[in-house]
């Protein structure tokens, strides 16, 4: 291995030209870690936060960008059982994506999907554990319910999408424009709607019919929050990952007591390595056997070199993507 490597730095933060290509020492790997010489990194909303200074590490995690990685395994700790030096893997992270190297708990690495390249395998981490605790887990989605995912378009979109649909629910979901409504339709969405052009909550109430919506998968926020809840059926649970359009509103609780509503949420990163083993383990058992199915597709939208992370940050700003941006880090 190399002594040093490459990384994205990003400074005090700013817009997506603040980011530098720069180099550093390698990671250093502690009890329970692997250190993954880097293929592909994924590039999630977290990162764009992160890099314009509104979503700071959590204590203890690393301050350069990327929460997800695919490629191998050069170095372990001498604690790790499970995995190999030279085993291929993709993983969730605590941070470090965007370099050469990265360290991540062993616990959260996850072998390659049957027949997924490692720029595919690179998009699956931050979405599939997302999707899973928070629709199945926290939102306790059935065979037979009715569920509204906003956003389909996007990478934690198309993931809940196509794990509702495999799991037997009736998929609802909001995008912008007709090549996305196209796209969602595509991967599986029973419904799609255009939410500039439609009364998006209104036609969603309409064609559930008697079920009603029974969970809402949401990251939008503001004044969707209403929305949601009225919208809601008795019972039903929404699922906030994010609040893109603002956490403080005027809120009409009611429906909450009268429709005896769950109202929760949940982020990612700063969960315990063992709350993140457990659902990895989750998604080796329910979720790794439905891409050898081929029940479960993955949708890379663009893929950039590692020293262009500027450009796919761009392009993740502009909501243009249908899908997962990924960056190439390993030339």
């Amino acid at each position: 291995m190399k002594e040093t490597m490459e990384y994205i730095d990003h400074g005090k933060g700013g817009s997506a030209s603040c980011m530098q290509l720069k180099n550093s020492p390698l990671p250093q790997i502690r009890s329970g870690e692997v250190l993954i010489e880097v293929a592909y990194a994924g590039v999630n909303r977290p990162d764009v936060l992160q890099r314009a200074g509104l979503y700071p590490p959590p204590p203890g995690a690393s301050p350069i960008l990327g929460l997800e990685v695919s490629g191998k395994i050069v170095a372990k700790a001498d604690d790790v059982r499970q995995w190999r030096v030279g085993d291929v893997v993709c993983a969730l992270t605590h941070g470090g994506g965007y370099t050469e190297y990265c360290s991540v708990h062993s616990s959260h690495c996850l072998p390659i999907p049957h027949g997924l390249s490692l720029a595919e395998a690179a998009a699956l981490p931050e979405n599939y554990f997302t999707v899973w605790s928070n629709v199945f887990e926290r939102g306790g989605l059935k065979e037979g319910e009715n569920i509204l995912v906003h956003g389909g378009a996007g990478g934690i979109g198309y993931t809940a999408i196509q794990l509702a649909k495999a799991f037997g629910a009736k998929v609802f979901t909001t995008v912008s424009g007709s090549d996305k409504i196209e796209a969602v339709r595509k991967l599986g969405a029973d419904f799609a709607f255009d939410y500039k052009t439609q009364d998006w909550a209104k036609e969603a109430n309409t064609l559930a019919g008697a079920r009603g919506i029974n969970c809402i998968l949401d990251f939008v926020g503001g004044l969707y929050i209403q929305k949601n809840l009225n919208l809601l059926a008795r019972n039903g649970r929404l699922v906030q990952i994010a609040f893109l359009q603002g956490a403080k509103i005027e809120l009409d609780c009611l429906p909450i007591l009268t429709k005896n509503l769950t109202f929760t949420g949940s982020v990612l990163r700063p969960r315990s390595i063992e709350e993140k083993a457990s659902i990895a383990l989750a998604l080796l058992e329910n979720v790794w056997p439905l891409f050898t199915s081929k029940q479960l597709t993955v949708l890379v939208s663009a893929v950039f070199p590692l020293c262009e992370a500027q450009k796919a940050h761009e392009l993740m700003e502009s909501s243009g993507h249908i899908g997962k941006i990924v960056l190439k880090v390993i030339m």
